[in-house]
C-alpha cells in the first residue's frame, strides 16, 4: 500500500477520485501490482490517503469498467488479466457490491424478469427482417412504438391523446430539453422551476440559453399566487414541475392546487412541462396536459420502472404542438434508433412487462418500508410507491455536512444543496435513494448508518 500512497502523491493536481485511479494505473504498469493481486479494501486505502471512502470506490469502479480491475463479489477487488475475456458481470455496479460504498445517491428498480424480457426482446429483435437496418428511420416506423407508449401511459390522466403526440426521446432527461428547444424563443429566456427542484431543469435550460428562476413553494407544491408575481415580472415561457412526484420532496399537489396553477399558467400562456418520472403507481389527479390542453406537456420513462440503461423516455405534445416537437427531434437526432423503438414496441405489448413492474413496485415498497422502520422518529417524507425519501435533518446538522459524513460511513446519498438554485435557501434536509439493485440487508445497513449519525449529532458526537 505505501507504493500506491507514493504515486498517489506523484499524481497531477485534480479530481482526488482520478489521482487514485492514476495511482493504481502507474501500480499496475510497472508491476507494484500483478495479475491477480488483490486491492486493500476501499476503508483501508481511504484512511491511508485521507480521503473518503466514497473517493476510492469510484476510482475503483472507474478501472472496473475499464478492464483493469475485476470486482468478485464477497472476495473483493483484484488486478485482471487483460488477456483472457472477463465473464459478463452482475447486473450491480461495483460500488454496490461493498460495505464500504453503498449507493443510495439514485434510485434504481429491482431485476424481477425485466432483464429477462429486454434479452428476449432483443433477440426477437434479431429475428426480424433486416432491410430497414440499412435506412434511416421513417415517421411511420414508429407509430407501432407511439401506440405502446400510449397503452403503457394509460394509468396517467393525460386528457385526449393519440400516437402523433408522442415523440420518443433518449430517456427522460432528453425529453425535458426537447421541449425547452421545441418552445424557448429569444435571445433571454426565462424557465420556471420550483425552488427545489430536480438538477435537469436547470442543465437544459442552460443548454437553451435560458435564466433559471425559482417559485416558492409550500407543502401542496408550487404557491399560485407566486407564480402569478413571477410571470408578470419575468415574462417567462416555462414552467417545469413535477406534480405527481415532487424530486426530491416527494409532496403530492392536490387537484385543487393544481387547477389554481393552470389557472395562472394559461392567464400568461405560460407552458407547462411536467416531468412524471418517478411515478410509479397510478396517477392521482389530472397531468397539467389534461389541464391545460394547448399548453400542457408530459414527460416519462423506462428509467424508473424496467431499466435505466434503456435510456428510453417520451413527450406527450399538446395537440397543437406536436408537429413542432417531432421537428425538433428530426432535427436534433433524427428520431430515436429504429431497432430501439421496435423493442419499446416489443417490450410495452406484453402483458409479462406490466406484471414485472407490478412487482417491482412491490419489493420497492418493501425496501422503503424498511426505512421508515428505521428512521421513523425523524422528520421524513415518503410514500410506498415513490422509490426515495426526503429527509429534514434535526438540529445539529446541515444537509452537506451531513451527506459527507454518511460518505465517510460508506453510505452516498444526495444533499439538499443538489435541488436549489446556486444562490438559493438551502434546507436542512438529503434525499435518500431506494436502491432496489442491492440485498434489503445491505439497504437496512446503510439506513442504519444513517440512523446512528443522526442520533449523535456533531455537538454529542464523541471521536
Amino acid at each position: 500500500m505505501d507504493t500506491i500512497s507514493d504515486l498517489y502523491g506523484l499524481q497531477d493536481a485534480g479530481p482526488k477520485y482520478r489521482a487514485v485511479a492514476g495511482a493504481l494505473k502507474d501500480a499496475i504498469a510497472q508491476g507494484d501490482l500483478g495479475v491477480g493481486d488483490r486491492l486493500p479494501p476501499v476503508r483501508e486505502l481511504a484512511w491511508q490517503l485521507k480521503i473518503t471512502p466514497g473517493t476510492v470506490a469510484r476510482a475503483y469502479t472507474i478501472l472496473t469498467d475499464e478492464g483493469l480491475l475485476v470486482a468478485e463479489v464477497g472476495r473483493g477487488t483484484f488486478v485482471a488479466d487483460r488477456t483472457r475475456p472477463q465473464p459478463p458481470g452482475p447486473l450491480l455496479s461495483f460500488d454496490e457490491t461493498t460495505p464500504d460504498n453503498i449507493n443510495l445517491f439514485y434510485s434504481r428498480p429491482p431485476d424481477v424478469g425485466q432483464v429477462a424480457l429486454i434479452s428476449d426482446g432483443m433477440r426477437r429483435l434479431a429475428d426480424k427482417p433486416r432491410h430497414s437496418l440499412m435506412d434511416y428511420p421513417s415517421a411511420e416506423a414508429y407509430a407501432p412504438a407511439r401506440r405502446a407508449v400510449l397503452r403503457w401511459l394509460s394509468d396517467a390522466v393525460l386528457g385526449p391523446a393519440d400516437e402523433d403526440q408522442i415523440v420518443l426521446s433518449h430517456g427522460g432527461q432528453s425529453g425535458v430539453s426537447l421541449v425547452m428547444q421545441a418552445v424557448l424563443r429569444g435571445p433571454s429566456p426565462v424557465v420556471l422551476v420550483e425552488e427545489v427542484f430536480y438538477p435537469g431543469f436547470r442543465r437544459a435550460a442552460q443548454l437553451a440559453r435560458a435564466e433559471v428562476v425559482p417559485v416558492p413553494m409550500d407543502s401542496y407544491g408550487l404557491i399560485p399566487s407566486a407564480l402569478d408575481e413571477l410571470c408578470k415580472k419575468h415574462d417567462a415561457q416555462v414552467l417545469c414541475t413535477s406534480a405527481e412526484v415532487h424530486n426530491p420532496t416527494g409532496l403530492f399537489t392536490p387537484p385543487e392546487r393544481r387547477a389554481e396553477i393552470a389557472k395562472v399558467a394559461a392567464r400568461h400562456g405560460l407552458n407547462v412541462l411536467e416531468d412524471d418520472c418517478y411515478r410509479l403507481g397510478p396517477s392521482r389527479a389530472p397531468t397539467y396536459r389534461a389541464l391545460l390542453p394547448d399548453l400542457g406537456w408530459y414527460v416519462n420513462s423506462l428509467s424508473k420502472t424496467l431499466a435505466p440503461s434503456l435510456r428510453i423516455g417520451f413527450v406527450v405534445a399538446p395537440p397543437s404542438q406536436a408537429r413542432r416537437l417531432r421537428q425538433t427531434a428530426e432535427h436534433g437526432f433524427f428520431g430515436l434508433s429504429e431497432p430501439l423503438a421496435m423493442l419499446v414496441e416489443d417490450l410495452l405489448q406484453r402483458d409479462e412487462t406490466y406484471e414485472v413492474t407490478i412487482r417491482a413496485r412491490e419489493e420497492i415498497a418493501r425496501y422503503v418500508r424498511v426505512a421508515v422502520n428505521v428512521l421513523g422518529r425523524y422528520d421524513l417524507t415518503w410514500n410506498e410507491q415513490v422509490p426515495f425519501l426526503w429527509l429534514r435533518l434535526p438540529q445539529g446538522w446541515r444537509a452537506g455536512s451531513f451527506a459527507q459524513a454518511a460518505e465517510a460511513q460508506g453510505v452516498r446519498i444526495r444533499a439538499a444543496e443538489e435541488f436549489v438554485p446556486r444562490d438559493g435557501f438551502v434546507p436542512h434536509a438529503v434525499r435518500i435513494g431506494v436502491n432496489a439493485q442491492l440485498s434489503l440487508k445491505t439497504f437496512e445497513t446503510a439506513i442504519s448508518r444513517l440512523r446512528d449519525m443522526l442520533d449523535n449529532p456533531p455537538e454529542r458526537m464523541t471521536v
